[in-house]
Protein backbone atom coordinates (compact mmCIF):
# COMPACT_ATOMS: atom_id res chain seq x y z
CA UNK A 1 0.00 0.00 0.00
CA UNK A 2 1.47 3.36 -1.04
CA UNK A 3 1.75 6.11 1.56
CA UNK A 4 3.79 9.12 0.49
CA UNK A 5 5.33 11.06 3.36
CA UNK A 6 4.36 14.71 3.77
CA UNK A 7 8.01 15.66 4.22
CA UNK A 8 11.43 14.04 4.01
CA UNK A 9 14.88 14.63 5.42
CA UNK A 10 17.43 14.79 2.60
CA UNK A 11 20.98 14.90 3.90
CA UNK A 12 23.34 16.33 1.31
CA UNK A 13 26.69 14.63 1.84
CA UNK A 14 28.75 16.58 -0.70
CA UNK A 15 31.45 17.78 1.70
CA UNK A 16 32.22 14.25 2.89
CA UNK A 17 31.01 11.63 0.42
CA UNK A 18 31.43 13.93 -2.54
CA UNK A 19 34.84 15.42 -1.86
CA UNK A 20 36.41 12.23 -0.50
CA UNK A 21 36.62 10.86 -4.06
CA UNK A 22 37.77 14.10 -5.70
CA UNK A 23 41.30 15.53 -5.91
CA UNK A 24 43.20 15.94 -2.64
CA UNK A 25 44.68 19.16 -4.03
CA UNK A 26 41.42 21.16 -3.86
CA UNK A 27 42.32 24.17 -1.69
CA UNK A 28 40.65 24.85 1.63
CA UNK A 29 39.35 28.20 0.39
CA UNK A 30 37.41 26.44 -2.37
CA UNK A 31 35.95 23.93 0.07
CA UNK A 32 34.89 26.71 2.42
CA UNK A 33 33.19 28.46 -0.50
CA UNK A 34 31.25 25.30 -1.32
CA UNK A 35 30.31 24.75 2.33
CA UNK A 36 29.03 28.32 2.52
CA UNK A 37 26.92 27.81 -0.62
CA UNK A 38 25.42 24.64 0.84
CA UNK A 39 24.41 26.64 3.89
CA UNK A 40 22.20 28.82 1.67
CA UNK A 41 20.20 25.92 0.19
CA UNK A 42 17.85 25.25 3.09
CA UNK A 43 19.77 22.21 4.33
CA UNK A 44 19.09 21.51 8.00
CA UNK A 45 22.09 19.21 8.61
CA UNK A 46 25.46 19.51 6.85
CA UNK A 47 28.47 17.27 7.24
CA UNK A 48 31.67 19.27 6.78
CA UNK A 49 33.72 16.15 5.96
CA UNK A 50 35.26 13.27 7.86
CA UNK A 51 37.90 12.99 10.55
CA UNK A 52 39.66 10.13 8.79
CA UNK A 53 43.34 9.19 8.67
CA UNK A 54 44.96 11.15 5.81
CA UNK A 55 46.82 8.03 4.67
CA UNK A 56 43.53 6.46 3.57
CA UNK A 57 41.58 9.64 2.83
CA UNK A 58 44.04 12.38 1.87
CA UNK A 59 41.14 14.52 0.65
CA UNK A 60 40.21 15.05 4.33
CA UNK A 61 43.69 15.98 5.56
CA UNK A 62 42.49 19.60 5.87
CA UNK A 63 39.40 18.81 7.96
CA UNK A 64 40.71 20.53 11.11
CA UNK A 65 41.36 23.75 9.21
CA UNK A 66 37.85 23.60 7.75
CA UNK A 67 36.37 23.00 11.20
CA UNK A 68 38.29 25.96 12.59
CA UNK A 69 37.52 28.39 9.79
CA UNK A 70 33.98 27.77 8.55
CA UNK A 71 31.32 30.24 9.64
CA UNK A 72 28.15 28.40 10.72
CA UNK A 73 24.79 29.67 9.53
CA UNK A 74 21.82 29.93 11.91
CA UNK A 75 19.43 26.99 12.01
CA UNK A 76 21.87 24.43 10.59
CA UNK A 77 23.41 21.55 12.51
CA UNK A 78 26.97 20.99 11.33
CA UNK A 79 28.40 17.54 11.86
CA UNK A 80 31.11 15.23 10.47
CA UNK A 81 31.83 11.56 9.96
CA UNK A 82 33.96 9.87 12.63
CA UNK A 83 35.12 6.27 12.53
CA UNK A 84 36.89 5.72 15.85
CA UNK A 85 37.54 7.35 19.22
CA UNK A 86 40.49 9.33 17.88
CA UNK A 87 38.34 10.84 15.14
CA UNK A 88 35.50 11.47 17.58
CA UNK A 89 37.76 13.29 20.03
CA UNK A 90 39.21 15.47 17.26
CA UNK A 91 35.74 16.40 16.01
CA UNK A 92 34.25 16.87 19.47
CA UNK A 93 36.90 19.45 20.32
CA UNK A 94 34.95 21.85 18.06
CA UNK A 95 31.64 21.38 19.92
CA UNK A 96 29.13 23.08 19.86
CA UNK A 97 30.11 24.63 16.51
CA UNK A 98 30.47 21.07 15.22
CA UNK A 99 28.23 18.39 16.73
CA UNK A 100 29.14 14.72 16.41
CA UNK A 101 27.41 13.71 19.62
CA UNK A 102 24.46 11.34 19.46
CA UNK A 103 22.11 13.18 21.81
CA UNK A 104 18.58 12.84 20.51
CA UNK A 105 19.57 10.10 18.06
CA UNK A 106 18.76 6.43 18.32
CA UNK A 107 21.59 4.11 19.34
CA UNK A 108 22.40 1.83 16.45
CA UNK A 109 24.61 -0.72 14.78
CA UNK A 110 25.60 -1.31 11.16
CA UNK A 111 26.80 -4.62 9.72
CA UNK A 112 27.90 -5.42 6.17
CA UNK A 113 26.17 -8.25 4.34
CA UNK A 114 29.32 -8.40 2.20
CA UNK A 115 32.21 -9.68 4.30
CA UNK A 116 34.69 -8.75 1.55
CA UNK A 117 33.57 -5.12 1.64
CA UNK A 118 33.70 -5.07 5.45
CA UNK A 119 37.35 -6.13 5.26
CA UNK A 120 38.22 -3.66 2.50
CA UNK A 121 36.34 -0.64 3.85
CA UNK A 122 36.47 -1.08 7.62
CA UNK A 123 39.39 -3.47 8.09
CA UNK A 124 37.01 -5.70 10.03
CA UNK A 125 35.16 -8.91 9.27
CA UNK A 126 31.41 -9.22 9.29
CA UNK A 127 31.78 -11.46 12.36
CA UNK A 128 33.72 -8.73 14.14
CA UNK A 129 31.04 -6.18 13.29
CA UNK A 130 28.39 -8.47 14.74
CA UNK A 131 30.45 -9.09 17.88
CA UNK A 132 30.90 -5.33 18.37
CA UNK A 133 27.15 -4.97 18.63
CA UNK A 134 27.23 -6.42 22.14
CA UNK A 135 29.13 -3.44 23.57
CA UNK A 136 26.89 -0.99 21.71
CA UNK A 137 23.78 -2.66 23.04
CA UNK A 138 25.16 -2.79 26.60
CA UNK A 139 25.93 0.93 26.49
CA UNK A 140 22.42 1.65 25.22
CA UNK A 141 20.94 -0.46 28.00
CA UNK A 142 22.97 1.41 30.59
CA UNK A 143 21.51 4.68 29.32
CA UNK A 144 17.97 3.31 29.47
CA UNK A 145 17.38 3.30 25.72
CA UNK A 146 14.00 1.99 24.60
CA UNK A 147 14.50 2.15 20.83
CA UNK A 148 17.33 1.49 18.39
CA UNK A 149 18.32 1.54 14.73
CA UNK A 150 20.07 -1.06 12.59
CA UNK A 151 21.74 -0.64 9.24
CA UNK A 152 22.57 -3.36 6.75
CA UNK A 153 25.46 -2.59 4.42
CA UNK A 154 25.35 -3.51 0.71
CA UNK A 155 22.18 -5.58 1.13
CA UNK A 156 21.49 -6.27 -2.54
CA UNK A 157 24.78 -7.48 -3.95
CA UNK A 158 28.54 -7.20 -4.10
CA UNK A 159 31.09 -6.48 -6.80
CA UNK A 160 33.27 -9.09 -5.05
CA UNK A 161 30.73 -11.76 -4.06
CA UNK A 162 27.82 -11.36 -6.51
CA UNK A 163 24.11 -10.91 -5.78
CA UNK A 164 22.63 -11.47 -2.33
CA UNK A 165 19.27 -13.20 -1.94
CA UNK A 166 16.25 -11.87 -0.13
CA UNK A 167 16.75 -14.63 2.43
CA UNK A 168 20.32 -13.50 3.11
CA UNK A 169 19.12 -9.96 3.77
CA UNK A 170 16.39 -11.09 6.10
CA UNK A 171 18.64 -13.54 7.96
CA UNK A 172 21.20 -10.86 8.76
CA UNK A 173 18.50 -8.40 9.81
CA UNK A 174 16.93 -11.07 12.03
CA UNK A 175 20.27 -11.65 13.72
CA UNK A 176 20.84 -7.95 14.32
CA UNK A 177 17.32 -7.08 15.40
CA UNK A 178 17.23 -10.17 17.59
CA UNK A 179 20.26 -8.96 19.53
CA UNK A 180 18.52 -5.68 20.35
CA UNK A 181 15.25 -7.38 21.18
CA UNK A 182 17.00 -9.77 23.56
CA UNK A 183 18.18 -6.72 25.48
CA UNK A 184 14.65 -5.38 25.71
CA UNK A 185 15.23 -2.61 23.16
CA UNK A 186 12.86 -2.20 20.20
CA UNK A 187 14.25 -1.56 16.73
CA UNK A 188 12.17 1.13 15.03
CA UNK A 189 14.51 2.24 12.22
CA UNK A 190 16.31 0.33 9.47
CA UNK A 191 18.99 1.70 7.17
CA UNK A 192 19.75 0.31 3.72
CA UNK A 193 23.33 1.48 3.19
CA UNK A 194 24.93 0.65 -0.13
CA UNK A 195 28.20 1.51 -1.87
CA UNK A 196 28.27 -0.97 -4.75
CA UNK A 197 25.21 0.02 -6.78
CA UNK A 198 23.26 -3.26 -6.78
CA UNK A 199 19.99 -1.55 -5.77
CA UNK A 200 16.92 -1.97 -7.98
CA UNK A 201 13.42 -0.61 -7.30
CA UNK A 202 11.75 -4.01 -7.02
CA UNK A 203 14.40 -5.22 -4.55
CA UNK A 204 13.92 -2.13 -2.40
CA UNK A 205 10.15 -2.66 -2.39
CA UNK A 206 10.44 -6.37 -1.61
CA UNK A 207 12.84 -5.70 1.25
CA UNK A 208 10.92 -2.85 2.85
CA UNK A 209 7.60 -4.68 2.69
CA UNK A 210 9.12 -7.82 4.21
CA UNK A 211 10.71 -5.82 7.03
CA UNK A 212 7.43 -4.14 7.86
CA UNK A 213 5.54 -7.41 7.83
CA UNK A 214 8.05 -9.24 10.03
CA UNK A 215 8.87 -6.34 12.39
CA UNK A 216 5.85 -4.00 12.68
CA UNK A 217 7.82 -1.90 15.16
CA UNK A 218 9.98 -0.62 12.28
CA UNK A 219 8.42 2.67 11.24
CA UNK A 220 11.38 4.54 9.75
CA UNK A 221 13.74 3.80 6.89
CA UNK A 222 16.99 5.50 5.91
CA UNK A 223 18.38 4.97 2.39
CA UNK A 224 21.94 5.66 1.26
CA UNK A 225 22.24 4.14 -2.19
CA UNK A 226 25.01 4.65 -4.74
CA UNK A 227 24.20 5.13 -8.37
CA UNK A 228 26.83 3.42 -10.52
CA UNK A 229 24.16 1.53 -12.47
CA UNK A 230 21.70 4.41 -12.74
CA UNK A 231 18.88 2.89 -10.67
CA UNK A 232 19.25 4.78 -7.38
CA UNK A 233 16.72 7.56 -7.98
CA UNK A 234 14.18 4.94 -9.13
CA UNK A 235 14.93 3.00 -5.96
CA UNK A 236 14.43 6.17 -3.91
CA UNK A 237 11.10 6.73 -5.66
CA UNK A 238 10.01 3.22 -4.70
CA UNK A 239 11.02 3.88 -1.10
CA UNK A 240 9.05 7.14 -1.12
CA UNK A 241 5.98 5.21 -2.24
CA UNK A 242 6.35 3.10 0.89
CA UNK A 243 6.73 6.09 3.19
CA UNK A 244 10.51 6.27 3.68
CA UNK A 245 11.54 9.68 5.01
CA UNK A 246 15.35 9.74 5.23
CA UNK A 247 17.64 9.88 2.20
CA UNK A 248 21.27 10.76 1.45
CA UNK A 249 22.32 12.60 -1.71
CA UNK A 250 25.16 14.75 -3.11
CA UNK A 251 25.21 17.85 -5.30
CA UNK A 252 25.31 16.88 -8.94
CA UNK A 253 25.53 13.19 -8.09
CA UNK A 254 29.08 13.71 -6.84
CA UNK A 255 30.60 10.98 -4.71
CA UNK A 256 31.90 7.49 -4.85
CA UNK A 257 33.83 4.87 -2.98
CA UNK A 258 37.51 3.92 -3.38
CA UNK A 259 36.87 0.49 -1.84
CA UNK A 260 34.08 -0.80 -4.10
CA UNK A 261 35.90 -1.03 -7.43
CA UNK A 262 33.95 1.77 -9.12
CA UNK A 263 35.59 4.88 -7.69
CA UNK A 264 34.07 8.16 -8.75
CA UNK A 265 31.64 6.39 -11.10
CA UNK A 266 29.74 5.08 -8.07
CA UNK A 267 28.24 8.52 -7.58
CA UNK A 268 25.10 9.41 -5.68
CA UNK A 269 21.59 10.54 -6.43
CA UNK A 270 21.95 14.25 -7.32
CA UNK A 271 20.46 16.32 -4.51
CA UNK A 272 18.85 18.76 -6.94
CA UNK A 273 17.20 15.97 -8.96
CA UNK A 274 15.75 14.27 -5.90
CA UNK A 275 14.56 17.55 -4.38
CA UNK A 276 12.84 18.40 -7.68
CA UNK A 277 11.16 14.98 -7.73
CA UNK A 278 9.91 15.37 -4.17
CA UNK A 279 8.59 18.88 -4.77
CA UNK A 280 6.71 17.77 -7.89
CA UNK A 281 5.12 15.00 -5.84
CA UNK A 282 4.05 17.47 -3.14
CA UNK A 283 6.63 16.33 -0.60
CA UNK A 284 8.31 19.03 1.48
CA UNK A 285 12.11 18.99 1.69
CA UNK A 286 13.03 22.39 3.13
CA UNK A 287 15.40 23.03 0.22
CA UNK A 288 15.36 25.99 -2.16
CA UNK A 289 15.83 24.37 -5.58
CA UNK A 290 17.20 27.50 -7.25
CA UNK A 291 19.87 27.88 -4.58
CA UNK A 292 20.70 24.19 -4.88
CA UNK A 293 21.30 24.67 -8.59
CA UNK A 294 23.63 27.59 -7.86
CA UNK A 295 25.49 25.42 -5.33
CA UNK A 296 25.96 22.76 -8.03
CA UNK A 297 27.53 25.37 -10.31
CA UNK A 298 29.96 26.27 -7.53
CA UNK A 299 30.67 22.59 -6.90
CA UNK A 300 31.61 22.10 -10.56
CA UNK A 301 34.03 25.02 -10.32
CA UNK A 302 35.53 23.59 -7.11
CA UNK A 303 36.12 20.07 -8.46
CA UNK A 304 37.07 21.28 -11.94
CA UNK A 305 34.77 19.12 -14.05
CA UNK A 306 31.06 18.76 -14.91
CA UNK A 307 28.86 16.84 -12.51
CA UNK A 308 26.08 14.41 -13.36
CA UNK A 309 22.80 15.96 -12.26
CA UNK A 310 20.02 16.85 -14.68
CA UNK A 311 17.94 19.60 -13.09
CA UNK A 312 21.08 21.67 -12.52
CA UNK A 313 21.68 21.65 -16.30
CA UNK A 314 18.10 21.96 -17.62
CA UNK A 315 16.52 23.95 -14.81
CA UNK A 316 13.23 23.36 -13.02
CA UNK A 317 10.05 22.91 -15.05
CA UNK A 318 9.24 26.48 -16.16
CA UNK A 319 5.91 27.88 -15.04
CA UNK A 320 4.27 31.29 -15.22
CA UNK A 321 6.77 34.07 -15.93
CA UNK A 322 9.56 31.49 -16.13
CA UNK A 323 8.16 29.90 -19.31
CA UNK A 324 10.62 30.09 -22.19
CA UNK A 325 9.98 32.73 -24.87
CA UNK A 326 8.38 31.08 -27.87
CA UNK A 327 10.64 32.98 -30.27
CA UNK A 328 13.87 31.89 -28.62
CA UNK A 329 16.55 30.63 -31.02
CA UNK A 330 18.15 27.18 -31.07
CA UNK A 331 19.65 25.97 -27.79
CA UNK A 332 22.30 23.30 -28.27
CA UNK A 333 25.15 23.45 -25.75
CA UNK A 334 25.04 23.07 -21.98
CA UNK A 335 26.18 26.67 -21.69
CA UNK A 336 23.20 27.77 -23.81
CA UNK A 337 20.86 25.52 -21.82
CA UNK A 338 21.82 27.48 -18.71
CA UNK A 339 19.75 30.44 -19.96
CA UNK A 340 17.23 29.69 -17.21
CA UNK A 341 19.70 31.07 -14.65
CA UNK A 342 22.22 33.06 -16.76
CA UNK A 343 19.81 34.89 -19.04
CA UNK A 344 19.23 34.96 -22.83
CA UNK A 345 22.68 36.35 -23.67
CA UNK A 346 24.10 32.79 -23.56
CA UNK A 347 22.33 31.88 -26.81
CA UNK A 348 22.83 35.13 -28.68
CA UNK A 349 23.71 34.58 -32.34
CA UNK A 350 21.98 31.23 -32.69
CA UNK A 351 19.57 30.58 -35.56
CA UNK A 352 15.90 30.89 -34.74
CA UNK A 353 13.30 28.35 -35.91
CA UNK A 354 10.46 30.75 -35.08
CA UNK A 355 8.90 32.54 -38.05
CA UNK A 356 5.87 33.87 -36.24
CA UNK A 357 2.24 32.78 -36.18
CA UNK A 358 1.38 34.63 -39.38
CA UNK A 359 4.09 32.75 -41.29
CA UNK A 360 2.49 29.47 -40.23
CA UNK A 361 -0.90 30.59 -41.51
CA UNK A 362 0.57 31.51 -44.92
CA UNK A 363 2.55 28.26 -45.27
Amino acid sequence: MSSLPKSVTITDDTMREGLQIESASIPVEAKLRLLDALGETGAKVISIGSFAHPKWTPQMACIDEIAQRFVPKPGIKYTAAVFNKTGYDRADSYYPKLDVRREGRLPGSNVELCDSFARRNYNRTQAQQLAAMDATIAAAQAKGAQFASVGIGNPFGSNFEGPFSHQQRMDLLALMIGKWQAAGITVKRVGLIEAMGWNLPHLVRETMLAIRERWPSVTDFHLHLHNQRGAAIASYYEALQLGAREFDTCLGGMGGCPYCGNGRSAGHVPTEDFVDLCHEMGIETGYDLDKLIEAVAIAEEVVGHPLWGHVSKSGPRPRGKALYPIDMPFVETLEEAAHFRKGPHVYEGQLSPWQGKDALRRA
